[in-house]
């Protein structure tokens, strides 16, 4: 296995997350960064619903990943879905083999396309989770490796509405650019990285409590059994303190400093702030919330008395004051907030939370465990310069200038006389005069 890059984003209902990760060659996972920004009115109920200005906000919290890889780039991303329209339906598939044979992975692998098969057709399928497996009409944990006439497999097919993904794939690939190297069901991620191999098989719940929605989720056998998403979560809290006339953004701190799930009064911090009210408001909801949390457990065929291991609350709701100790009680259950093994996912930054990245961080574990893509984008090498080419000046051999051999120079009274030897010679024409004479003797 060689080293790959993981770049994850999460959209919630109340924030964006991005995460940058590594799996080395020997399957350790480093998280280098998260980068976050929150938002109050652009994604309703995990689904987006203005593309342009949650793509503003992507598109910095890319700017600011791609500030730890310079000069590399983000060319895909691993993408979390999650959301109201998350839907989960049971399907049972079998195989009747022609004779007795070891069940090996391409049967398994036939069985989870017969279910994919039977996936609604109105809806895009997300993943195929087994929930039992038989051989030979008896329940066995593990069926590969055994001896079997038949096979048959219990699945739940989990499912969100065609809109979901057009909607991010408008906004990653079209608007961003990007590539979408796969996409990721929140809910069954956070389980593979919060929940325990023994809390998955003696049996638990698992709750992620959100912005906007609630998902309860229960584990029995080592498998998925339930699992069903409540369009409530921690943000109808903050709605209901805003009729106490608050901005939101000031109703949303009142709930994350003062507000008491249990509705006992933490005391006057602030003058301007009725407890009473908050604390009944704060609880009211709360106890709203519990109470259909409640109802999936009967719905789900299964009693507390089954699920011995409890209930684990994760998502930002899980930080309200007094939830999970009024969880418990009502519930009749132990219950524990849940946080990603920093022993199997290691955290480079001290500046992330375990806790309250755990969405992100879960996208990130998930990638590295399966068809693990490369997110970045080798850097393009620099162009190397053109050789110069170097100009040799050659040698010219300068031919020697040819002097005459001046003439010697006489005295001015020395020509005189020759001019006067040549005319008492007659040896002078009339037009000649002496102007050579002397010009010769200036120059």
């Amino acid at each position: 296995m060689e080293e790959k890059n993981i770049v994850a984003i999460e959209i919630g209902s109340s924030k964006v997350k991005g995460a940058l990760g590594q799996v080395s060659d020997k399957g350790i996972i480093t998280v280098q960064a998260v980068e976050e920004e929150p938002f109050l009115e652009w994604v309703r109920y995990g689904e987006v619903s203005n593309v342009e200005e949650v793509g503003a906000v992507l598109r910095r919290i890319i700017g600011r990943l791609e500030e730890r890889i310079a000069p590399s780039k983000v060319a895909e991303v691993y993408v979390g879905v999650g959301a109201r329209s998350l839907c989960s339906t049971t399907r049972s598939v079998e195989r009747h083999l022609v004779e007795e044979m070891e069940i090996g992975d391409d049967i398994l692998a036939d069985l989870r396309n017969q279910a994919r098969m039977a996936a609604p057709p109105d809806r895009d399928l997300l993943a195929v989770v087994p929930r039992q497996y038989s051989v030979d009409k008896k329940s066995v944990t593990q069926p590969k490796g055994t001896l079997g006439n038949s096979v048959s497999m219990d699945a739940v097919l989990l499912t969100c509405r065609k809109q979901i993904k057009s909607k991010l794939e408008r906004l990653i690939v079209d608007k961003m650019g990007l590539k979408v190297a796969g996409y990721v069901v929140r809910q069954t991620a956070i389980a593979d990285a919060v929940l325990t191999h023994e809390e998955k098989r003696i049996g638990c719940m698992l709750v992620d409590f959100g912005a906007e929605t609630t998902t309860v989720s229960i584990y029995k056998g080592g498998h998925l059994q339930f699992l069903q998403t409540l369009p409530m979560g921690s943000r109808n809290i903050t709605r209901d303190l805003m009729s106490l006339n608050y901005l939101e953004e000031r109703a949303e701190e009142i709930k994350r400093r003062q507000g008491n799930a249990s509705g006992t009064s933490i005391g006057a911090i602030d003058d301007s702030i009725n407890y009473d009210q908050v604390n009944k408001c704060v609880s009211a909801r709360a106890a709203e919330i519990i109470a259909n949390i409640k109802d999936q457990l009967k719905q789900s065929g299964f009693s507390a008395s089954q699920l011995a291991r409890g209930i684990i609350v994760v998502g930002r709701g899980a930080f309200l004051a007094g939830f999970n100790d009024r969880l418990a009680k009502e519930m009749g259950m132990n219950v524990r907030s849940g946080s990603i093994s920093t022993a199997e996912v290691r955290i480079s930054d001290v500046r992330i939370s375990p806790v309250d990245c755990v969405d992100v961080l879960s996208i990130v574990r998930e990638a590295a465990h399966s068809d693990t893509h490369e997110c970045l984008s080798a850097p393009e090498p620099e162009p190397e310069p053109e050789p110069v080419e170097e100009i040799v000046e050659e040698e010219i051999e300068e031919e020697p200038v040819r002097r005459e051999p001046s003439k010697p120079r006489t005295s001015i009274w020395d020509r005189l006389r020759t001019l006067t030897d040549r005319i008492e010679g007659g040896l002078v024409e009339e037009d000649d005069d002496d102007d050579d004479v002397l010009r010769d003797d200036r120059n």
